[in-house]
């Protein structure tokens, strides 16, 4: 009699070609198992979880790129097990990092005589923290020589800044002075920075680009305000420029606006790679007018990774697959490439504006549009609001998002379209459709969707 050898479970398992083939109840997928799974199988398992996902060519919340040439692919993959705080390990990548950081501040308007400073980082959420502490330190070292008191530091910022700005003045322990919308004004001036200046205000921040409606703070007539307080009062106060949206794009176009280190109260200015930067996430940048706005205190010098190595960042383990991405960017596009991109998503910008304004509900939002992003808002929301359009729109593959927005404005109601480059005029063409054909559907229903949360926690 011959004997049969029973076959383990787990040995069964391997054999199956398709993870549906799988006793599934088995596998506990928030813990883990006794027994793995066949590497095919985990990735198909993985794979079809991914399918329910919207699909990136068709997000149009997001600023974050979604597509990149299948070179810089290549580049990216081949960087993807090193780490970029190991400098002694990886010399070549730090050095690809400073040519990144020298080619910015030159864009950027730095002078010769700038003894400037600058870092990747995750994004510009960590760029702003960053700042914000140096600017912070600079200060309370400042009021400390000087015999002051130096507990209760402030920052003046708009109501259209970007979410971080409220986390570093929460984690941080500094007072945020919050300058609110105004329906029909959504960007801050000087006018209304100045009221909210004393000795403790460690830095005035000025957005180019807000999340809301891509418009650009006034930041030339702000710096313009400090320069006097410097004079009248001798009171020193940084200006710090969030360009993480507008920064790639102002860079390259000819938009007559002064922003930069060509102002004399700018002191940093951050950047986002991963946006108009054309990266992919996470990538940003920060670069400081001169190494002296970092107050030495903040800086780390280790030594265990086999050289002497100063850092300022908030974390430490970092990939460096993006920060090769961008200079791949900077080396493949120039600036003519650069110029050419955002002209394109510029023309599809418009193109977009336009069929909207034509179907007779919308209206812009904003009086000055500096970049590929278009915000608006219902001429009638009686019958049914921006919301209903971002669902039904959702349920087709668009991903467009609907929001408030915050204080004095929150009874505006906007819908937000960020072009980027893979959003061609075909696409463009086919998504109006796609908003006339909700619009004819909405007509006489009554609105069943309800407010999501607050304006400033929306996709960006």
């Amino acid at each position: 009699m011959i004997r049969k050898k029973n076959k383990s479970k787990e040995s069964s398992r391997s054999v199956s070609i398709y993870a549906s083939r799988y006793d599934l109840h088995d596998f506990i997928l928030t813990k883990f198992n006794e027994f793995g799974m066949p590497s095919r199988v985990a990735k198909q398992l993985i794979q079809d979880e991914l399918k329910a996902d919207g699909i990136p060519i068709l997000n149009l919340a997001s600023f974050v790129t979604t597509w990149m040439e299948p070179e810089a692919d290549e580049l990216i993959m081949q960087c993807i097990n090193k780490n970029f705080i190991d400098h002694d390990e990886y010399p070549r990548i730090e050095k690809i990092h400073e040519r990144c950081v020298h080619i910015l501040a030159d864009l950027l308007n730095v002078k010769k005589s700038d003894n400037y400073a600058g870092t990747a980082t995750v994004g510009s959420s960590e760029a702003i923290m960053l700042a914000g502490l140096a600017h912070k330190f600079s200060w309370r070292n400042k009021q400390k020589a000087a015999g002051m008191d130096s507990s209760q530091p402030n920052i003046i910022i708009g109501a259209d800044v970007q979410i971080c700005w409220d986390k570093f003045a929460r984690y941080f322990d500094v007072e945020p002075r919050i300058i609110p919308l105004q329906e029909g004004k959504y960007v801050i001036t000087a006018k209304d920075v100045e009221p909210l200046i004393d000795e403790n205000t460690i830095c005035v921040a000025a957005v180019l680009g807000t999340t809301f409606t891509g418009e650009y703070d006034e930041i030339e007539e702000i710096n313009a305000l400090l320069v006097r307080i410097k004079k009248e009062k001798s009171l020193d106060i940084p200006l710090h420029v969030d360009a993480a949206s507008g920064g790639f794009i102002s860079m390259f176009i000819d938009d007559g606006i002064n922003w930069d280190f060509r102002l004399e109260q700018v002191k940093s200015i951050n950047l986002s790679g991963h946006k108009y930067g054309l990266v992919y996430p996470g990538i940003g940048w920060l670069i400081f007018r001169d190494e002296s706005v970092v107050p030495s205190d903040l800086i780390f010098d280790v030594n265990y990774l086999g050289g002497n190595m100063p850092t300022y960042t908030l974390n430490f383990s970092n990939g460096c697959s993006m920060i090769v991405a961008q200079y791949y960017n900077f080396l493949r596009l120039g600036k003519i490439g650069y110029q050419k991109i955002i002209n394109n998503m510029m023309e599809v910008s418009d193109f977009v504006l336009e069929g909207l304004l034509s179907t007779g509900k919308f209206v812009l939002l904003g009086t000055r549009r500096m970049e590929p992003v278009v915000s608006v808002s219902l001429k009638d929301n009686s019958h049914y609001s921006v919301f209903d359009i971002s669902r039904e729109l959702r349920t087709r593959g668009w991903i467009v998002p609907a929001y408030t927005l915050p204080a004095n404005a929150q009874n505006v109601e906007a819908l937000r379209i960020v072009i980027k480059e893979n959003i061609s005029l075909t696409l463009a063409h086919d998504f109006l459709n796609e908003v006339k054909t909700v619009l004819t559907e909405l007509e006489g229903k009554e609105s069943k969707f309800s407010q999501p949360r607050r304006g400033k926690n929306i996709t960006h």
